[in-house]
């Protein structure tokens, strides 16, 4: 017998798939620009700005994923 998601367990759900996506689009993106840069010749400060664009991504998977972990944990604690 399957056991019906809860509203809760279907937001997590959500976000999670929101770092997965935000974290392949990330490295995506910034490998591409990398390679981009080095064969177009780009000056170090541009390819620098994809740099923190990358770090921006990663961060905000991070903080996402911390969220999604305290909200889990703040449920099975409830339960």
């Amino acid at each position: 017998m399957k056991k019906t998601p809860t509203p809760s367990e279907l937001h997590q759900a959500k976000q999670a798939r929101l770092v997965a996506i935000v974290l392949a689009a990330t490295m995506i993106l910034w490998m591409g620009a990398q390679f981009l840069g080095s064969k177009l010749g780009w000056e170090a400060r541009f390819v620098f700005l994809f740099d923190l664009a990358a770090l921006a991504g990663f961060v905000f998977a991070l903080v996402v994923t911390f969220r999604i972990w305290r909200q889990r944990k703040a449920d099975a604690d409830g339960n």
